[in-house]
């Protein structure tokens, strides 16, 4: 391995710095959210299946983003079912509308959220001082409002969308979970430690966004923490201001948020993975208190990981339609 030996992973609680008042940021930031309305547009998608109705959503987020999910429901629904909410991966969509139909088709209305600006329908007007060079988490870096940072908002946006989820009439918020990868790994993390009581369950792999100072140490230029190199190169070269640079960036590093996190959480981690390098991941994992399991891919990097789509569907499903014991003769 290029990272750390696993025990030492397994022991590793993280190196970037927290912000003094995070806990404040992070309050205030929902106080904001909380005055935000949960009213969404629904738009019947041109593909419809015999076993799902799929819908484009829009609502409106903080600061006023118009923002694109796609909601997959579940035709023959007689009674109030599961919800998941799905995250995808950096600068890409939500992808297929089939991607969804084998969730639907076990009883789940899937809302898959679009962020702000990437490969999606969803809109970016965050205005801020500072550069936006190579990617989003460098957004706002340079704004003396930490509140102006691209994924504070993108983070309040996966809160939203659980909310509008669980103000459907045919949702039982008991039963929400969330997921997704790298990207959209973090997403179903941030959301899962900011709303705990409402989420249930999170299926991540191989999650980003996490321990910024430790993607740098291990030079992760041409990854996806990329951006931060190119920051470091092109406007701070003497590391003048790397201080200042790593403890903003805190307020937006999910390990940080990991010890909110009340969800079960079943975790997939590639020990090759050059992207999101397994210390950042792990820094995340060490601080979860809930219920959690890890599966190692030892040969693996950030790719396709066999068996997860089956591992996520089984995690899910059991505990939302428990297998009704019967006495036999």
């Amino acid at each position: 391995m290029f990272d750390m030996p696993l025990a030492q992973l397994q022991k590793y609680m993280g190196t970037n710095p927290k912000p003094a008042d995070f806990a404040d940021f992070w309050s205030r930031a929902l106080e904001e959210l909380s005055a935000q309305s949960l009213h969404y547009e629904l738009i019947p998608a041109t593909f419809q299946t015999t076993v799902a109705s799929c819908y484009h959503l829009y609502f409106t987020g903080v600061g006023g983003a118009r923002v694109h999910c796609q909601l997959v429901k579940p035709r023959e629904q007689k009674q109030k079912g599961p919800g998941l909410v799905w995250f995808h991966g950096y600068h890409t969509n939500s992808g297929d509308w089939v991607d969804k139909l084998a969730y639907a088709a076990a009883g789940f209305t899937v809302l898959a959220m679009d962020c702000r600006g990437q490969g999606g329908k969803s809109e970016d007007n965050l205005q801020v001082k500072g550069p936006t060079l190579k990617g989003h988490i460098i957004r706002g870096i340079e704004d003396p409002n930490p509140h102006h940072l691209y994924y504070r908002n993108v983070f309040l946006d996966t809160v939203q969308a659980v909310r509008i989820l669980c103000s459907m009439d045919h949702i039982d918020r008991e039963r929400i979970g969330v997921y997704g990868a790298s990207q959209g790994g973090a997403l179903a993390l941030a959301c899962a430690a900011l709303e705990p009581s409402v989420v249930k369950k999170a299926v991540v792999l191989y999650p980003f966004l996490s321990d910024y100072k430790r993607a740098q140490e291990l030079d992760m230029k041409n990854t996806a923490y990329e951006e931060i190199h190119y920051y470091f190169r092109f406007l701070d070269p003497t590391h003048e201001r790397e201080e200042e640079v790593f403890y903003k960036l805190g307020y937006i590093d999910i390990q940080l948020l990991a010890d909110r996190i009340c969800a079960d959480v079943l975790w997939a981690v590639a020990l090759e993975d050059h992207i999101c390098p397994p210390s950042t991941q792990f820094a995340v994992y060490n601080k979860i208190k809930s219920k959690k399991d890890m599966v190692l891919f030892y040969e693996y990097g950030h790719e396709y990981l066999p068996t997860m789509g089956d591992r996520a569907y089984l995690f899910f499903c059991p505990i939302f339609f428990p297998i009704q014991k019967r006495n036999v003769k």
